[in-house]
């Protein structure tokens, strides 16, 4: 038996509608403007490329943001079709009423709406709009209307924004869905500013001709693969609007070389810094000269594989600039020195704000876990702890979960397999299932006892 809910009279009304397509497209011109979002919605989902193709030309609001909306499966098909349909000219579009749509959003920014509330004061009409390129329609409108008339010969204003999220490889300039947004650009005579939020770079050297059409201002998020730190502080020097910086398997000869001190500088002109990861970038004993310049609103921190020192964790557990962090990742840094007291007084130091913590594959002993314990049970707000491929036993382990079952806000814990379970534990590929399986029989026994039905252990066993 289905105990979903039954489908109302209105949700039926529009997938009747969905399903006679002209007669859908021409109630674009007569249905009031509050259905729209239900009916593109239903649409979207339905892969009817048809009417979103007229909706998009028919949109009656400023936004339209699709992200609520993405599906990984045929999505850019979809992103395609509404593109395509973006109406850059009044003339274009005499078959449909007077489109209002100004922004195309296709990025994933979590919690948006698929179109902003009306906004009654003088604020922008849209959450998304672009702040910083002098493209953006709000910098364009601002000096337009400080200005009683255009130059003649002055290039069109821009009357659209296009925001996008893009990865860019080497084989990045045959993308069909980024020739589109080139074409699309060039067929708007300059009233089609493409904004990019969220972009992604692997090999940069091989990625100069896609990013010589972007404007580097606007990117809020920007992760980079695979590239020297002299190309990364070039591109720094244009992206300096950025919330969010991911720099993974980067290349640098020297910590007391004039990039190294350039990228320093960079790092230190990012205001709006908030989430920060440097994965496979040796940091040894250079950990403190790149968060000295970091400012105090970091939330995430991630450092995997840096091959940090111990003088490194002990500037960590000293520095303000990671006082209040929310997420921290210090995976694959081994921790084998005797002195565990600096990453106890940074526990101690984020108790209050820690709530996603991963310290996997450090070399974690009991006795180091054993210390680090009451420490950890004070993070009142972890809800995920992740310590995985650790060489820890099956007493210390359920000490850990006594510890942790006390703390309301954590539910998820990624857990080492115990070394009993292995022939050698450094052969991990060669666990026991049965003795593995044993083990999470006796975890989730001691979870009911606790009443932690709502907390999830889990492993890795690949």
């Amino acid at each position: 038996m289905d105990f979903n809910e039954p489908p109302t009279l209105f949700d039926t009304a529009i997938q009747c509608l969905l399903h006679h397509e002209p007669l859908a497209i021409q109630a674009l011109q007569e249905i009031p403007g509050e259905l729209f979002v239900p009916l593109f919605t239903a649409a979207f989902k339905g892969r009817h490329e048809k009417i979103l193709s007229a909706m998009v030309k028919s949109w009656p609001f400023f936004c339209l943001h699709v992200g609520p909306l993405s599906m990984q499966e045929a999505q850019h098909k979809l992103w395609k079709v509404m593109v395509e349909s973006l109406q850059l000219f009044p003339a274009e579009n005499p078959a449909f009423r007077s489109p209002k749509l100004r922004i195309l959003d296709l990025t994933q920014h979590p919690g948006c709406k698929t179109k902003c509330p009306v906004i009654t004061t003088t604020c922008t009409p849209c959450l998304r709009c672009c702040a910083y390129s002098e493209r953006s329609l709000m910098k364009v409108e601002s000096q337009c209307s400080s200005s009683s008339s255009e130059s003649e010969g002055q290039s069109p204003k821009t009357t659209m924004e296009l925001l996008v999220s893009l990865s860019l490889d080497s084989a990045f300039r045959e993308n069909e869905f980024f020739a589109l947004l080139l074409s699309k650009v060039e067929q708007s005579l300059g009233s089609l500013h493409l904004c990019c939020r969220d972009l992604r770079i692997k090999n940069l050297s091989e990625c100069r001709w896609a990013l010589s059409h972007l404007d580097l201002k606007c990117v809020s998020h920007l992760a980079v693969v695979k590239a020297s730190l002299t190309n990364v502080v070039s591109l720094l020097k244009h992206a300096v609007n950025l919330d969010s910086l991911s720099l993974s398997k980067i290349t640098c000869r020297s910590f007391k070389g004039r990039t190294f001190r350039n990228f320093l500088c960079q790092l230190r002109g990012m205001d709006h810094l908030k989430e920060l990861s440097l994965s496979s970038f040796c940091l040894t004993d250079h950990l403190e000269h790149v968060l000295r310049v970091l400012s105090a609103d970091l939330d995430f921190l991630q450092l995997p594989f840096c091959e940090l020192s111990y003088s490194d964790f002990k500037f960590l557990s000293q520095c303000p600039q990671v006082n209040h962090l929310k997420l921290l990742d210090i995976s694959n840094n081994s921790m084998y020195w005797d002195d565990c007291v600096p990453f106890y007084c940074l526990l101690e130091n984020l108790c209050g704000t820690l709530q996603h913590l991963a310290i996997n594959h450090c070399l974690l002993t009991d006795a180091t876990l054993s210390i680090l314990a009451p420490a950890l049970s004070r993070c009142s707000q972890l809800r995920l702890f992740s310590f995985s491929s650790n060489p820890i036993t099956m007493p210390m382990l359920r000490r850990i979960l006594e510890y942790l079952t006390s703390m309301t806000q954590l539910k998820y814990v990624i857990y080492p397999i115990p070394v009993h379970c292995y022939g050698r534990w450094q052969d991990r590929g060669s666990f026991d299932p049965q003795k593995l399986g044993a083990v999470n029989a006796q975890l989730k026994i001691m979870l009911q006892e606790a009443k932690r039905d709502d907390m999830t252990w889990m492993t890795y066993t690949g």
